[in-house]
This record gives structure tokens, sequence and C-alpha cells, in this order.
């Protein structure tokens, strides 16, 4: 796994984007989260096509190259229902 975070916080939600640093700090970490999850469910996902990626030079960067992508572009939106952001908490 590579580990890419959402560093680009335009792609955060709003009332994340507006909190405090604590909260964005905890946004992070659950995007790591995250991001570990489907890391994983990629590598599943790829383990279940079989013999159709058998042999391929690629089929190892596939589960990582795809978890990445999804991740980049902002996720599942797991992130966002882990943490919780207490009211009137802005930055």
């Amino acid at each position: 796994m590579t580990s890419l975070a959402i560093t680009n916080e335009a792609l955060w939600p709003a009332d994340v984007r507006s909190a405090s640093t604590e909260v964005k700090q905890q946004y992070q970490a659950a995007l790591s989260f995250e991001q570990a999850l489907v890391s994983e469910l990629t590598k599943t996902l790829s383990a279940t096509a079989g013999d159709s990626m058998e042999g391929s030079p690629y089929a190892q960067l596939l589960p990582d190259a795809l978890s990445d992508a999804i991740t980049q572009a902002g996720g599942l939106g797991l992130a966002r229902g882990i943490i919780e952001i207490p009211k009137g908490d802005t930055a």
C-alpha cells in the first residue's frame, strides 16, 4: 500500500474544512483507516478475478492503484462517519 491520504482539503466535507485542527487531524487519521480498508477490499477483489489476472505483470499493481484512485477522489465517505464534530467547532 502506498499510503496516499487526501491532502487536497478541497475534497474534504465543508464541516471538516471549517473545523478545528484537532478535528482535521482526526479526519486525516480516519482517511488513513479508510484507505487501508479500501486497499484490503481491492486486494480481495483482484484475488477473486482469478485466472483472468494470473500471470499479468500488472496484477500486483492493480489493487494499490485502485485504492489510491478511490482515496484521491475523496474516498468512500467512511471517514466522515467515523469522526464526530462538536457543535460550534470551527477553526
